[in-house]
């Protein structure tokens, strides 16, 4: 399967990429952080995504959306990245859309035709301690009636406090450790005992500690099958995580434009610094390890869209490569950039912060190393 993109998926790159210069610059990111905006994103930018159909990417044709794969998502998720555009894209359009691939017929037809229109948002709620662990659950899940009563918290839920459809993971049977017992319910906005309680992370963006105390659903709300839903969990995880990994490349790759822009400006000893040769020397290293992790994003989201077994092998080293070719790409822009590259004047330490949060979410390179390993056998 070749490393590239095709003719269709290079004219949707060419649409994406000049609407995100355009509508979502890095300033709208500042905006929103200077005003303290509540919502941590621009409800205006959302409709228009879409507008453009972005919303519905992975939603399939019946329900209003393009029908597409886990590559074209990563195109857009890329730019996202690329100007820092804050967006409950990755959670609703990548995350829930998955999820709800798998759940009954009048489930789809609630919520992905307004996942495809842009008047839902949607949170995933599968996180309980710092660190990731999706498959420790020790939310309860307690039958009543026909249906479920939900007790438990959840943590760093992003767009949590704003999200009309929470996708939570909790336990229907065996112990708070066990890889099975885990069901995935659907639990809208407004439900009695919910409550959200926003924070500030590094990056300005707001992530919900979420707590439910005796959340009545009914079985509708049930995503896959019970019991089974670590395979459910599993396949949500696959996309957001090389969802995040493809939003991680841009984020590397736009921190790397305005360092070489920089480089090609600053003057030192009458001279642009970009013609040093150490610089030029630790310019090009980024950009080969920025390569490497975007030709493993891609292979990821190909093996994702054709259902590949090496698939989840694949998720593992595309979120860890483009965690760590992140980390090396802000580092480096915020040293190239000197003294100011310290400062709030300039915009690249937003990207360092997006790296750090970002880098985090649904595992850390360490937690994908550590799975990797385990899958093949250490």
């Amino acid at each position: 399967m070749p490393l590239f993109l095709d003719d269709d998926q290079t004219m949707l790159a060419d649409t994406v990429r000049p609407f995100m210069a355009e509508r979502a610059p890095v300033r709208h990111l500042r905006a929103l952080r200077d005003a303290a905006d509540p919502t941590g994103f621009s409800r205006d930018l959302w409709q228009s995504f879409a507008e453009m159909g972005f919303t519905g990417v992975l939603v399939g044709e019946a329900h209003g959306g393009l029908g597409l794969g886990q590559v074209e998502a990563g195109i857009i998720l890329e730019e996202i990245g690329r100007n820092l555009a804050p967006s409950p894209f990755l959670s609703t359009s990548v995350g829930a859309a998955a999820a709800l691939a798998s759940a009954a017929a009048p489930a789809q037809a609630r919520f992905l035709s307004r996942i495809a229109d842009g008047t839902l948002i949607a949170a995933l709620a599968f996180d309980e301690a710092s660190r990731h662990r999706p498959t420790r659950v020790a939310m309860r899940a307690q039958r009543s009636g026909n249906g479920f009563r939900l007790t438990g918290e959840k943590r760093f839920v992003a767009h949590g406090h704003v999200a009309d459809l929470i996708l939570v993971s909790a336990r229907t049977a065996g112990a708070d450790d066990d890889a099975d017992g885990i069901t995935l319910f659907a639990v809208e906005q407004g439900a009695a005992g919910l409550t959200a309680t926003p924070e500030r992370l590094a990056d300005s963006s707001l992530a919900s500690h979420l707590r439910l105390d005796g959340v009545t659903v009914d079985a509708d709300a049930v995503i896959g099958e019970i019991d089974a839903g670590s395979s459910g969990l599993a396949c949500v995880l696959g996309a957001v995580r090389v969802g995040a990994a493809a939003e991680l490349v841009g984020v590397a790759a736009g921190a790397m434009r305005m360092t070489v822009d920089y480089l090609g400006t600053r003057k030192q000893f009458g001279q642009t610094i970009g013609s040093f040769q150490a610089l030029q020397h630790r310019a090009a290293h980024l950009y080969a390890e920025l390569e490497v992790a975007r030709a493993a994003v891609l292979k990821a989201q190909q093996l994702l869209d054709t259902g590949d077994p090496q698939a989840t092998r694949a998720t593992h080293v595309a979120k860890a490569l483009s965690g760590l070719a992140s980390t090396l790409a802000v580092q480096e822009s915020v040293q190239m950039h000197g003294g100011i590259g310290m400062t709030d004047d300039y915009d690249i330490g937003f990207f360092m912060k997006r790296a750090r949060v970002l880098g985090e979410l649904f595992g850390d390179a360490d937690h994908h190393a550590d799975q990797l390993a385990r899958l093949s056998g250490y």
